[in-house]
């Protein structure tokens, strides 16, 4: 990475900004989303009602939190409390990339902001890789569900490391958690083509979203998002095969459009749905049973 010393013609951006998106998905509990990389720019001191969870991706960042020093490298994961003020800069030559979820308040709470303006970098092993995880979630509408799930999970594991309280419900396998893992399929299935939320599940259910989820991981073996998505994907393999079209097909099972449904359908079985609509279709199904009885020997005619 190289630090600029002028507006790019390219990207229009400002002295010290090599690239910046920002977005607002529909996730509850997200603010905003930032993706950027600065060669040279400073943030003013300034404070923010959200809070502030990021990664360093490339070089490092220097800052000041309240009256304490602080620095952000790679391998870390950060989090910057409400209401306490900051700033940042290039910690390393030719700067930094980061990336930056910003929580609202309440989803890890006004009572440990004290605790993180003392300690904002998180120490637990493998949360860096779940951060990251979160983010290639939180690229894609039709990932919303799966980022929130996951959102849920490292904000209570964010809450632990700071001391917060013990998370809502046992985390190991409970007796209870059987009965909530039925009730939350059914939610899913009811609306398993509309857009869907864990709050809006765990609401309808009774129960804290992260402590649903962890009774549907325990008790089905898969994750909520990734249970949807197969029936999802089951969905638009039935309409594929009887004829319907791939953009209408992507509508009928709750995609955002055909290519996100290409994307989520390659991924799941290791080829388009152009091409499984070409050849996973037996060419003898369309005939009468009554017209092949009787020949023995034949598959389905491929």
């Amino acid at each position: 990475m190289t630090a600029m010393t002028g507006a790019s013609p390219a990207t229009g951006m400002p002295p010290g900004v090599l690239a910046l998106r920002a977005w607002k998905p529909h996730v509850p509990g997200v603010r905003e989303v930032l993706h950027a990389a600065f060669g040279a720019h400073v943030y003013p001191l300034h404070t923010h009602d959200t809070w502030t969870l990021f990664i360093v991706d490339e070089g490092a960042i220097q800052y000041d939190l309240g009256r304490r020093e602080g620095r952000a490298r790679p391998s870390m994961v950060s989090v910057l409390p409400p209401h306490v003020v900051h700033d940042g800069r290039p910690g390393a030559p030719g700067g930094y990339r980061k990336r930056v979820v910003y929580l609202e308040m309440d989803l890890i709470g006004e009572a440990l902001i004290g605790r993180a303006a003392d300690r904002p970098v998180l120490p637990d092993p493998g949360l860096r890789a779940r951060v990251v995880a979160l983010h290639e979630a939180l690229e894609c509408i039709d990932d919303a569900f799966e980022a929130e799930v996951r959102l849920n999970a490292i904000a209570e594991q964010i809450r632990s490391s700071l001391g917060g309280p013990a998370p809502n419900g046992p985390t190991t396998s409970d007796p209870s958690d059987r009965p909530l893992a039925q009730r939350l399929r059914a939610e899913l299935d009811a609306h398993l083509f509309e857009r869907l939320t864990m709050a809006s599940a765990a609401n309808a259910v009774g129960v804290d979203p992260t402590r649903l989820a962890r009774a549907f991981a325990r008790t089905f073996g898969i994750a909520p998002h990734a249970y949807v998505t197969g029936r999802r994907i089951d969905a638009a393999r039935d309409r594929i095969l009887g004829g319907r079209p791939l953009a209408d097909v992507a509508a009928e099972v709750g995609f955002a459009d055909q290519a996100h449904l290409t994307r989520r359908f390659t991924a799941f079985l290791g080829v388009t749905p152009g091409r499984y609509q070409r050849e996973a279709t037996p060419r003898l199904w369309s005939l009468d049973p009554r017209s092949i009885s009787g020949r023995r020997g034949r598959t389905g005619g491929c």
